[in-house]
């Protein structure tokens, strides 16, 4: 299990932090499980989101 500490969204070369819209608090099990809830949050195809550790 993980938590998210910083969540960005990149755009047409622009990079958002949109930490804020998601509960950092909460213990993902999995990057699947991270990227359905991203992808419902930002109403986008899951295919749409791609994670990447920094």
């Amino acid at each position: 299990m993980f938590q998210v500490e910083k969540i960005w969204k990149e755009h047409a070369d622009t990079r958002s932090d949109v930490s804020h819209l998601i509960d950092r608090t909460y213990r993902y099990h999995s990057e699947r499980e991270l990227r359905w809830h991203l992808a419902d949050r930002f109403a986008s195809p899951v295919r749409s989101v791609g994670l990447s550790r920094v």
